[in-house]
């Protein structure tokens, strides 16, 4: 990265963003519902529910309006997509999903329901049933899903002195206007499913305990979610972050990828978690490294500049009993 990059006036847009902005809804519902220590932890990609010898794994995506009536098909692929990664990041596989769909008439509808029958096609998840009204004057989608797993990666497990890894997949474009950068429309099914894999092994192999994926805030508002779920700190080296060719770190930092996660290793960890995902043509790197305290800042050539203090100003006022929230 350039010395002369302005990291104080970058910090102040990307802290205030539209996907972080979205996250602190999260906080009022939390709050309202009193969600915060109760026995099944609320905050992370998934409820986490002991079954077993092993937990089921249950979470939900809803779609803004706008993206629903802008990109309708696209919707319905990130309906299952999105939710899939969710199950992944905690080193779980998918069971199934579930819909809930609203749309002005079967034409309104369509393009959405066949999307999501492209994807669960393609990562071969099945859906199972839903909620369907299409005599409504709008587009709306949710959609949830059923996971399992064995060992959890989680987003309160993050530790000072861990490493911060980013793993994310270059190989796709824009999906524009909005900053979410696809790369699995027309890559091949297989591959798919063997790169939601690696957090499931990563899982078993004991290489991480924490891990969370890039969600609507991009690296930098999930890094602010793991954080605060943790309670610590977190310094992201922007200097250190890959770039997918022609993208701009402004607009990377809070893009939204298709395939995108974040996971807090041990040190001595840090090389074999990266080359799971090099191995599979998936960018990784070490980008910042998680301390005490609860300022997520980002760093530059000896710069520094806190995006969010969790402390002073939370986002998700959610966390694991015992995690200070």
């Amino acid at each position: 990265m350039s010395g002369d990059l302005d990291i104080a006036a970058l910090a102040v847009r990307l802290a205030a963003t539209s996907g972080i902005a979205a996250k602190q809804d999260i906080g009022f519902a939390a709050s309202s519902l009193g969600l915060a220590g109760q026995p099944v932890a609320v905050g992370d990609d998934c409820a986490a529910i002991a079954d077993g010898d092993g937990y089921l794994l249950f979470a939900i995506e809803g779609f803004i309006n706008e993206f629903v009536a802008t990109d309708p098909w696209f919707a319905g692929w990130c309906g299952v997509m999105v939710n899939i990664s969710d199950i992944a990041a905690m080193g779980g596989w998918p069971i199934a999903v579930v819909d809930a769909v609203w749309a002005n008439g079967e034409a309104g509808a369509k393009p959405v329901l066949e999307g999501m029958r492209a994807a669960a096609s393609t990562y071969d998840v099945p859906i199972v049933g839903g909620h369907t009204n299409i005599r409504t004057d709008r587009s709306q989608l949710s959609v949830a899903i059923l996971g399992r797993a064995r060992k959890l990666l989680t987003s309160f497990d993050a530790k000072p002195g861990d490493v911060l890894v980013a793993a994310v997949d270059h190989r796709g474009a824009y999906r524009e206007p909005f900053n979410n950068f696809q790369a699995a429309i027309g890559a091949p099914a297989a591959r798919l499913r063997g790169d939601l894999e690696i957090l499931p092994e990563i899982a078993a192999a004991g290489l991480a305990l924490a891990a969370k994926d890039i969600s609507q805030g991009g690296i930098i508002g999930t890094a602010i979610m793991l954080a605060e779920c943790s309670g610590v700190g977190i310094d992201i080296n922007v200097a250190a972050i890959p770039l997918p060719e022609g993208v701009s770190l402004d607009r990377w930092l809070v893009t939204f990828p298709s395939y995108g996660y974040l996971l807090s290793v041990a040190p001595d960890k840090v090389d074999a978690v990266i080359e799971r995902f090099t191995a599979r043509g998936i960018a990784a790197a070490a980008i910042g490294e998680v301390k005490a305290g609860s300022e997520v800042a980002i760093v530059d050539i000896g710069a520094r500049a806190v995006v969010r203090d969790h402390a002073a100003e939370p986002l998700l006022q959610l966390g694991r009993a015992g995690v200070p929230a």
